[in-house]
């Protein structure tokens, strides 16, 4: 382990996200073609976008897929922007944000409550720019 590790107990996998145009379309393609369950979804009038999530097993306990739809978006995304982020669970997002800035990682978005909801995340990036997005879990 490296003077710069932190220490993950405490972290999993959340989700991956990814941009679909057509909501509907997509949770038929993954629960009538894949077999998964959906699991919940919702809307944000605020952030204007409805997301829904999709998975094999309880969200508490497994990785899950995240479809998120931006309303008014009617262009087909290319493959570069089609992938959203990968979400892990921080037991403490604004710690753990303050540990990464630390050690020099670039923090896009800092630690505070998702627009237009209470959740505290963060957004780091990796070596090549993919987004993480941090999300507090007890």
């Amino acid at each position: 382990m490296s003077d710069n590790s932190l220490d993950a107990s405490g972290f999993r996998l959340l989700h991956t996200m990814i941009r679909v145009k057509d909501l509907e379309k997509s949770k038929a393609f993954y629960t009538d073609f894949l077999g998964m369950k959906i699991m919940r979804e919702s809307e944000n009038e605020v952030g204007k976008y409805s997301i829904c999530f999709v998975g094999y097993g309880d969200e508490e306990k497994d990785c899950v897929v995240e479809l998120t739809y931006n309303w008014g978006q009617d262009e087909p995304y290319d493959l570069g922007t089609g992938f959203g982020h990968l979400a892990i669970a921080a037991p403490d997002v604004y710690a753990t944000c303050a540990a990464l800035e630390k050690a020099g990682l670039n923090i896009p978005r800092p630690a505070g409550p998702v627009k237009g909801g209470t959740r505290v995340i963060a957004f780091i990036e990796d070596p090549d720019g993919y987004k993480i997005e941090l999300v507090q879990r007890d």
